[in-house]
């Protein structure tokens, strides 16, 4: 997209050239050009599904690390409730908390806690007879990057409450201000624990809010072995956990949904399950259903691609680790009366259509575009094999008419001049003779 930083990058002198990714892009982002894949800043969402299929592991997200802000007085991790699941035989998030703090973190502010009160406010929201349903949550950024690039018509769908990892943010701010107050704001810093490299991008462009409270954006699987070698050192850990069933669950697709005491809900996770239901949706087949939770990655979150564990694994230990904890732990003091939500919890900032996706500005000639790309298509194979280096046979056409690539780039067109042209000197010849 324009203008926007963006996490997920390519390491060219890895690439293959290979089409596995040029298959799997959602907003199909990714060619391949002399041999290289290349990746159109303009249509990236950075839901790192490129990351997750590349076998040369060419594909790389961009995040910090601790050293990055060895300098800040004060240190706050907001865990993820998706790292939760990535150890074996954890029997208390104690022992995840304890292990932050001996990794060097002054503070640490589960992201599960503010997941219990969104939940809440998501509650309170949908009571309004004004919200068009069905709802969609805005709590994975790939899902509202999508809905901006490819699915205009729904922007008005999308809860506009902020994400938990935002509210976290905000609060952890606010409670180490209060706590310390010889610390000024500059003193400070919030180290999101990410499983996907969709954070790390939400943090430097944040969605729905002017300015994120999020300071620096750590991988997951980076900070897991430091956390394990300094777990394995604890007996004891201070009871520290301040997080429920709601909150923990929030990792796992369905964990935001059933919150919501309402069974009138579709969850829905993988980039190609949530394409399928927005379409759905905007198609207008999808009906009875107040509300929709869509994660792009298999499983939700802890299906990321900066997780170390298998997601299906994950969301088993985090069944098993929520057996003895209460439904929440967190909730909402100053809650309206007239059913309206604070202004604090909501966006400041709207969502609007980028049309990385239109042929041409001017409609005229849009529309001349199109028309050529349809004569060129129907003159294809529509094999859709991606060996020219787009992903379908239509998206080649459309290179070609934006003067990206040319019809000698499809190999069974390419196949058939070679054929014409051997059949020609094959003729010349025998007139010869």
């Amino acid at each position: 997209m324009i203008g926007v930083h963006h996490s997920v990058t390519l390491q060219t002198d890895l690439c293959k050239g290979c089409t596995h990714c040029i298959k799997r892009c959602p907003t199909e982002a990714i060619r391949v050009r002399d041999g290289k894949a290349v990746i159109k800043s303009e249509r990236c969402i950075d839901c790192g599904e490129c990351i997750r299929i590349c076998p040369y592991q060419a594909k790389r997200a961009i995040y910090d690390t601790l050293d990055n802000f060895k300098d800040y007085k004060y240190k706050i991790a907001l865990p993820a409730p998706a790292l939760y699941g990535q150890f074996d035989k954890l029997e208390d998030i104690d022992y995840i908390i304890s292990g932050l703090y001996r990794c060097g973190f002054d503070e640490v502010f589960e992201v599960a806690r503010a997941a219990e009160l969104v939940s809440e406010y998501t509650r309170q929201y949908m009571k309004d007879p004004g919200v068009k349903k069905p709802a969609i949550s805005s709590a994975c950024p790939v899902v509202v990057r999508l809905i901006s690039v490819r699915f205009p018509s729904l922007i008005d769908n999308v809860i506009p409450i902020m994400p938990p990892v935002e509210l976290a943010a905000r609060l952890a701010k606010k409670e180490a201000l209060k706590k310390h107050p010889d610390l000024a704001e500059e003193d400070i810093c919030v180290l999101f624990i990410s499983p996907c490299p969709a954070k790390v991008s939400y943090a430097k462009n944040p969605i729905g809010v002017k300015k994120s409270a999020i300071d620096g954006v750590l991988a997951m699987r980076d900070l897991y072995f430091m956390l394990v070698s300094e777990m394995n050192k604890i007996d004891n850990p201070t009871e520290a956990s301040c997080s429920g069933i709601i909150g923990i669950s929030w990792a796992g697709s369905g964990g935001e949904s059933s919150s919501l005491m309402n069974d009138k809900y579709l969850a829905a996770d993988g980039i190609e399950n949530v394409i399928h239901v927005l379409d759905e949706i905007e198609k207008e087949n999808i009906r009875g259903i107040d509300f929709v939770e869509l994660n792009s990655c298999n499983g939700g979150c802890v299906g990321g691609a900066l997780t170390v564990e298998n997601p299906y694994i994950s969301k088993a230990r985090l069944q098993s680790l929520r057996r003895y904890l209460p439904v929440s732990l967190n909730h909402v003091s100053n809650m309206p009366a007239d059913g309206s939500l604070p202004s604090d919890i909501l966006w400041d900032s709207g969502i609007d259509y980028v049309p990385v996706m239109t042929l041409d500005s001017n409609r005229s000639a849009a529309m001349r575009k199109m028309s050529q790309i349809q004569q060129i298509t129907n003159t294809l194979c529509d094999l859709d094999c991606g060996s020219c280096g787009a992903p379908t046979c239509r998206a080649l056409a459309e290179d070609i008419v934006n003067g990206e690539a040319s019809l000698d780039d499809c190999i069974i067109k390419l196949r058939e001049k070679v054929a014409e042209y051997k059949s020609d000197e094959k003729i010349a010849q025998e007139d010869k003779k």
